[in-house]
């Protein structure tokens, strides 16, 4: 083993995150080792990955899985030490070897390890939305308590990190930030007549016209509630109001964020859309590496395009700002009504326009409280109760 190169957990290495995580890193062998590797039950995939990326630990989150992937690495010299369930997922992301932690584990499930890596003060890449949202205040405390690093891995993100000044975390009006431009593809319903969406199927949601991605956060992106969820992070990761952040619909994705400063200037990160782009980055910051990524071609772009999102088409970004504005447990509540929404769309039991009702029906009947900060009890609580309300409107029909 090179000691001197940087020891990796990543959690959530099966899914497409994790995947091009291992694809960067591996093209830097000289710096990064992989100490840890996490899925939930891809047993085929992680058993690929152990055999080519060799590392001492791999987690399992269901137990059955675990048991097969043991079967599956016998025949290996060294094989890793297989780990179940999700306390495993915190001990591999504050190990002692470990100097970076990858937090792509998708929703609720990736927080207490997201929480672990801060307090353990690692190099925290963060790409698991949820922290953030559900527990913003807990997870920066604990980052600046134990000197941990967070750095964004979402497109849009890691551009507006890449594009404020070095000083932007003493607030950003003190830096000459006049407000970040937070830009959005649209989904695949940017030009939908806003009456013809309650027709809309599951397959149609699904159908991003710019990014391959998950049906959750698919139907996310054609709601505009990932743009919301998006903008609640900003507010936490820049230290900023959420009517310092305007979002911009932008078609090519080739712009993945803006920031405009106070003398007329505004800065922009552009870059094809593959999110190896802003992994290399958070991998390598301060310095650069290379991600595998083809080089933008402006002209083969030509055209940018930008337009404000239409209210009457997008309601769940309008709850988003609501919810960032009211502070406390609003995200909370907030998140967790629209993954039981999404969920019950998807399963067909409700429709895509009432995603939106059931969130704000939610959210009427929780107001928000303040967030207990010396543990993820209350914010959890909080999501349970907001869960069986969402629950009990799709069993009502949401209206």
């Amino acid at each position: 083993m090179n000691d001197s190169t940087n020891g990796i957990s990543i959690l959530g290495s099966t899914g497409s995150i994790g995947i091009s995580t291992l694809d960067v890193v591996e093209r830097h062998p000289q710096r990064f080792r992989v100490v840890a590797l996490s899925a939930h039950r891809n047993v085929e995939r992680m058993a690929e990955q152990c055999r080519r990326f060799s590392p001492a630990y791999a987690v399992m989150v269901d137990a059955a899985a675990a048991d097969a992937l043991r079967q599956a690495l016998a025949d290996m010299p060294r094989p890793p030490e297989v780990l179940s369930g999700p306390e495993a997922l915190e001990t591999v992301a504050s190990l002692p070897e470990v100097d970076y932690v990858m937090a792509a584990i998708v929703g609720a499930a990736g927080m207490m390890s997201s929480l672990a890596a801060a307090r353990a003060g690692k190099r925290l890449l963060l790409a698991n939305k949820e922290a953030l949202v559900v527990a913003g205040a807990i997870l920066m405390r604990a980052a600046a308590d134990n000197g941990a690093t967070l750095l964004p891995i979402d497109s849009e993100h890691n551009a507006i990190f890449q594009c404020l000044p070095a000083t932007y975390a003493q607030g950003l009006a003190a830096s000459g930030v006049e407000r970040i431009l937070l830009t959005a593809s649209g989904g695949p319903f940017r030009d939908a007549a806003p009456e013809s969406l309650a027709a809309v199927t599951p397959e149609q949601a699904c159908a991003h016209p710019n990014w391959s991605m998950g049906r959750k956060i698919s139907v996310d992106s054609a709601t505009m509630m990932n743009k919301g969820l998006e903008l609640i992070e900003a507010c936490w990761l820049f230290n900023t109001a959420p009517e310092r952040i305007q979002v911009v619909v932008h078609r090519q994705s080739v712009i993945h964020s803006m920031v405009q400063y106070n003398d007329g200037s505004v800065l922009a990160q552009l870059g094809n859309p593959d999110m190896r782009t802003p992994i290399a980055h958070a991998l390598g910051w301060p310095e650069r590496i290379s991600s595998g990524v083809e080089q933008l071609d402006l002209f083969r772009v030509a055209q940018l395009d930008f337009e404000p999102p239409a209210p009457e088409r997008f309601p769940c970004l309008r709850l988003a700002y609501r919810a960032a504005a009211d502070g406390g447990t609003a995200p909370v509540v907030l998140n967790a009504a629209n993954e039981v929404a999404v969920a019950a769309f998807l399963d067909r039991r409700i429709g895509f326009t009432d995603i939106a009702r059931v969130v704000e029906r939610t959210m009427d009947r929780l107001p928000p409280e303040a967030v207990d900060l010396s543990g993820l009890g209350h914010v959890l609580e909080v999501d349970g109760r907001a869960r069986a309300v969402a629950e009990q409107s799709v069993a009502d029909g949401v209206c």
